[in-house]
């Protein structure tokens, strides 16, 4: 069992992109677990960056080159000897045992895989479990076997506002709808749909939807896009063709996948970035099995063909003519990607101070005054938006409300003034989730459910929070002056009263 007065804990992160981050879940649920342990993640250069901002774990340490030799591996044993008293091995690999064991950390919990039993403390037992369960629950096993509780959440990257505006800014003359296209794949060919395939949809989204297409991809996938890019039927469409292969490092990669509309890919490891930055998706798999490393999330498609073979999980095709991806067609794949598209536009509405009087802690209906102007917000609805509330409630994780109550009172908008949705965070400020406002995932999750197109969008509230959520997620955002906030200097406009922010609004459709 797992020590829970350790103080300093040391993560030994793994070596993908796509598996580092179905790894965030489990450093989330060890930060819940352990909210006063030093958590140290040790992983390799090239996957770090995903980590930045994470508000789960304290401290990254690289595994560096010069690391690798068996001199430099007791050089990495002595530095981590003095950081941990306890160690949690997402690694497979023996190597990560090894370390771990050298550098004298006396607890030292992992997979017992790939000959490393020896060297574990507490080893958890294995039969080729990753071909039996999605590789996020893979992880959050490991916790779970070592008597931490463990519950499951999507992985998140944590984007900083400047990067998701940089993001935005590369992308702001591209026409829209803007459909991201990773054509990579690093692990095999077996993984890659066909590059004249992704012409022929990049083809039909430029003239079919009028749209602009991105093409993703590492330094080694340069050539896949210049491949796309030359096909024939897209030479003459250029201009609406933004080739980043090779030009982005993880973050830019990350900030502008969370600004497409939509990211076409391959079982990849931007696959796994999409996801985690709440981008609709359409994913092609052909070797691998989406049961274990498929997408997670209600705007996530999978499209798959059964055949025979697959999934072989083979790097190359022992058959020679990848049936598995020959039988996708490009028809398919086009349409997928329209029923992705965000068509609707929405208005989000903060809760207390913005709909009702701020009560604080509101927390029972003797307290509940509605703003009377709440009643016109039928006119945006005849215009064609969807109201949507996102409210940070905080006073449930604290005791102070009751969450069932808080239900109700978001119901009483949904079913007598209808609003299509009403989503709320009940977490304290120091859990730092991505739900709670200034972060955008509560607006993100709207956005896959109800087909958001957040830049028609706009966001209504009385606190900074509240404008921020709209910038980060490239909403319009309008200050009420009827709670907490008095001015705002990231509020597109402000509003004395709903009234006038309706008034803008449709004033500025």
């Amino acid at each position: 069992m797992f020590d829970k007065t350790c103080k300093n804990l040391l993560v030994r992160g793994v070596n993908w992109i796509g598996d580092a981050v179905m790894t965030m879940p489990a450093l989330r649920a060890l930060r819940k677990e352990l909210p006063d342990t030093k958590i140290s993640l040790l992983v390799k250069p090239w996957v770090a960056p995903l980590f930045e901002n994470n508000p789960f774990i304290d401290d990254i340490i690289l595994y560096e080159d010069k690391y690798n030799s068996i001199n430099g591996k007791f050089r990495l044993s002595s530095v981590l000897k003095t950081k941990s008293c306890s160690s949690i091995l997402f690694q497979n690999a023996f190597d990560a045992a090894l370390i771990a064991f050298l550098s004298g950390i006396p607890q030292r919990i992992g997979y017992n895989r790939d000959w490393r039993g020896f060297l574990l403390t507490n080893s958890i037992p294995f039969n080729n479990d990753d071909r039996k369960m999605h590789h996020i629950e893979y992880y959050l096993n490991i916790l779970r076997q070592a008597g931490i509780h463990a519950d499951f959440s999507l992985p998140y990257i944590y984007l900083s506002l400047n990067e998701r505006i940089r993001a935005r800014n590369i992308l702001k003359g591209l026409k829209r709808p803007v459909i991201g296209i990773n054509p990579g794949a690093s692990y095999g060919s077996t993984k890659r749909w066909h590059p004249e395939k992704f012409a022929e949809v990049s083809k039909r989204i430029i003239s079919g939807l009028d749209g602009s297409v991105v093409i993703f991809g590492g330094q080694s996938e340069t050539g896949i896009a210049e491949e796309i890019t030359s096909e024939s039927q897209i030479s003459n469409l250029k201009s609406q063709i933004l080739t980043m292969a090779g030009k982005t490092d993880l973050r830019e990669l990350s900030a502008l996948i969370s600004e497409c509309d939509v990211l076409l890919t391959n079982d990849s490891g931007p696959m796994h970035i999409g996801y985690a930055v709440r981008t609709p998706l359409v994913a092609i798999f052909g070797s691998t099995n989406p049961d274990l490393t498929g997408p997670l999330g209600s705007a996530c498609t999978v499209i798959k063909k059964n055949i025979d073979c697959s999934p072989c999980f083979k790097k190359a095709c022992d058959r020679n003519k990848m049936d598995c991806m020959d039988a996708i067609t490009s028809d398919e794949v086009f349409d997928a990607i329209e029923r992705s598209i965000p068509k609707n536009k929405a208005v989000f509405f903060d809760r207390d101070g913005t709909l009702c009087r701020d009560a604080e802690y509101l927390n029972s209906f003797d307290n509940l005054e509605i703003f009377p102007e709440v009643r016109t917000l039928s006119v945006l609805k005849e215009k064609g938006y969807k109201l949507i509330g996102i409210s940070n409630q905080s006073g449930i994780a604290r005791g102070i409300v009751d969450e069932e109550f808080t239900r109700k009172v978001n119901n009483i908008f949904i079913e007598q003034y209808g609003f299509d949705d009403f989503y709320y965070c009940p977490h304290r400020p120091d859990e730092r989730c991505p739900c709670r406002k200034p972060e955008p995932e509560m607006i993100l999750k709207a956005r896959a459910e109800h087909g958001i197109d957040l830049k028609q969008s706009y966001v209504i509230g009385d606190k900074e929070i509240d404008m921020l959520i709209a910038k980060s997620a490239g909403a319009k955002g309008i200050l009420v002056l009827t709670g907490q906030g008095a001015e705002s200097v990231n509020a597109d406009y402000v509003a004395k009263d709903l009234d006038e922010a309706v008034k803008w609004i449709l004033g500025n459709p």
